[in-house]
């Protein structure tokens, strides 16, 4: 795999923190509406992972997945008019925040229900194989989501068909509101993936370049038809489980410890230990802000679905 370029990765994970930091400021003023899942803190996980995929690989996410969907590739317009309820959304504005789904960079689609992108990770990985291409899949979920009976299934499904598919979770130390730790009795989620025959590799979530290279070495891997891996990738999200979220069940030192760990935090202080220079950053942030701002106009200016479309593209 080449070089990560890691102006470009902070370039991504920037990308993504506006976008969530404008989402909730959208939905304060009723722009945007349901349930709001936020990633923020969490950037680097899917910047990181997806950066070592291809155009036509595959992928699915959770709820909590507007920065794995920018990752992807995903225009950031078409993710405003999604949320914003816009025909121009990439859903057609049917979708919403926990639905975005995008044929057109790979994405099958991200789900509300907690581990069910898993097993069509692995439906699709395997698609792939019996059609003779050599593309991947990825599956990005939570650590809550590893106590699913439907993870143990399709874990144990693509080790016995050696599917070209890479299991990543994403340990933010929370399942919803409840610690991780209260709910496992092993110290790494990557050893589930030794009951199955195949490799468990945990990274520091929080460095998007250490995220890539183990990505790499994963899709190399199943590329080479040698069968799937399980990353761990510790993170943690700064902000609640939801908009509105209280954050009763962690404290503000918690969060403070983590928030010095701040991934895009971290890839600025390795951009300027590189030579990097502040105002080449602080002109790509603005070159980020500008982007944002257009999609969100763009978004406001375009369409509603009409009432009468909507049953059209429902199938069952």
């Amino acid at each position: 795999m080449p070089e990560p370029d890691l102006l470009k990765l902070y370039r991504t994970m920037y990308l993504i923190r506006r976008t969530e930091e404008k989402l909730e400021e959208l939905y304060r003023q009723g722009e945007v509406y349901g349930s709001l899942h936020l990633c923020i803190g969490q950037e680097a996980t899917v910047t990181g992972a997806c950066a070592a995929l291809r155009p036509d690989d595959y992928m699915t996410c959770t709820y909590r997945g507007h920065g794995a969907v920018l990752a992807k590739g995903t225009p950031v317009r078409a993710v405003f008019a999604e949320l914003m309820g816009r025909k121009t959304g990439c859903c057609r504005g049917r979708g919403g925040s926990m639905l975005l789904t995008d044929l057109s960079v790979g994405n099958l689609g991200a789900t509300g229900i907690v581990g069910a992108g898993i097993p069509v990770a692995v439906g699709a990985a395997l698609g792939a194989r019996l059609l003779g291409s050599d593309q991947v899949a990825i599956t990005f979920f939570g650590d809550g989501a590893t106590n699913q009976g439907v993870f143990h299934e399709a874990l144990n499904l693509a080790a016995v068909w050696r599917a070209p598919v890479i299991f990543f979770c994403e340990n933010n130390q929370y399942a919803e509101m409840t610690p991780i730790r209260k709910e496992i009795a092993i110290e790494r989620l990557a050893d589930r993936a030794c009951a199955y025959g195949f490799p468990g590799v945990v990274v520091d979530g929080n460095d998007v370049e250490a995220v890539y290279w183990v990505t790499a070495e994963a899709v190399a891997r199943a590329r080479a038809g040698q069968g799937p891996t399980l990353i761990e990738a510790v993170t943690y999200r700064l902000c609640g489980h939801m908009f509105g979220d209280p954050e009763t069940y962690r404290s503000r030192e918690e969060v403070e410890t983590w928030r010095r760990q701040d991934p895009l935090l971290l890839a600025r202080q390795r951009l300027l230990a590189r030579g990097m220079g502040v105002e080449a950053i602080a002109a790509l942030e603005a070159e980020v802000e500008a982007e944002v701002d257009a999609a969100v106009e763009l978004a406001r200016q375009s369409p509603e679905p009409e009432p009468e479309e909507a049953l059209d593209d429902v199938y069952v």
